[in-house]
């Protein structure tokens, strides 16, 4: 029998699962590492996003499992005539679950829970070489509408 999808709200004692997420491309790969000294970085940034109002990360488990995750901030707007917006960033499903449905189910309670919150828009952003991604998220029904644009600072 299969285990059930849950979803639940992330805690630091998954952040280390997290990270393997985010590491499980080949774009994470470039960016992120699961050094020892690293830990105390996402940790504080872990801390951040939960002790934040407006943002969270989701989980998607089975059973013990965390097989999944995404973060979701809210945003006021002043435009759309003042509609909230929710950004979702960091989308990502463990190798052996994709293609089974985790993703657009996480999506689909990340949509649940924008529009609980007052949201009247979900925005996400995905590198340009994620191609997979990009059909993904058309899948879900996001069109693609807008140009990114990134600077680092310092």
């Amino acid at each position: 029998m299969a285990k059930t999808l849950s979803f639940r709200d992330a805690r630091a004692d998954d952040v280390a699962t997290l990270v393997k997420l985010l590491s499980d491309d080949p774009v994470g790969r470039t960016r992120e590492s699961d050094a020892p000294q690293d830990a105390t970085t996402y940790h504080a940034a872990f801390a951040a996003i939960d002790g934040d109002p407006n943002s969270r990360l989701i989980v998607a488990t089975q059973g013990d499992c965390v097989i999944g995750f995404l973060q979701i901030t809210v945003i006021p707007g002043l435009s759309y005539r003042g509609t909230r917006r929710a950004l979702i960033e960091d989308v990502r499903v463990a190798a052996g679950h994709r293609g089974h449905g985790i993703g657009a189910a996480l999506m689909r309670h990340a949509e649940a829970l924008a529009h609980a919150d007052g949201c009247g828009l979900v925005e996400l952003f995905a590198h340009e070489d994620r191609t997979a991604a990009h059909r993904f998220y058309e899948a879900q029904g996001y069109a693609a509408s807008h140009r990114g644009f990134r600077k680092r600072l310092g």
